[in-house]
């Protein structure tokens, strides 16, 4: 990818899915493919092993769907407002609502694709269906509705 990720423009991230600022978490890095469909592309780690050691635990992959959705959100919001990712003023979106459908395992050692397709845009909320492959299979698919808040609930606490 040319285009810096929307994840390294977002200021002030420090989310454990997608924060570059945290250096514990997962780091995913999304960007645009085609007018409204982000994907990500993510190696998971030995750490990430849910009971069996070759599968994908089910809370990173929840995690990678709701983090990817909100970036692609995020990202959308400001060009919906015909401006640069992290230009001034600061815009926030956080999780609504998230369903994940677990279909089959996600084998560990494989590169998961994670997409988000925007389907609808309220006043406030977007609202994304995404999917989680794998080997070539959907493992998971999600939907997140994202909600835009002020730049103060980042401060907030």
């Amino acid at each position: 990818m040319t285009e810096p990720a929307f994840q390294d423009l977002i200021p002030h991230n420090h989310c454990y899915g997608c924060g570059p600022l945290n250096q514990q978490g997962l780091q995913i890095k999304s960007h645009w493919d085609g007018e409204d469909e982000a994907v990500c592309h993510y190696q998971p780690l030995t750490h990430h092993a849910a009971g069996p050691t070759h599968v994908l635990n089910g809370g990173i992959i929840a995690t990678l769907i709701d983090c990817h959705g909100i970036c692609t959100a995020v990202a959308d919001g400001y060009r919906q407002e015909d401006r640069e990712i992290g230009s001034p003023p600061d815009l926030w979106f956080a999780t609504a609502s998230l369903e994940v459908r677990y279909l089959r395992p996600a084998p560990l050692a494989a590169e998961v694709e994670i997409r988000a397709r925007i389907v609808a845009r309220e006043e406030r909320k977007t609202h994304l269906d995404c999917t989680l492959t794998s080997a070539g299979k959907v493992r998971a698919e999600g939907t997140v509705v994202a909600v835009r808040v002020p730049a103060s609930w980042r401060d907030a606490g």
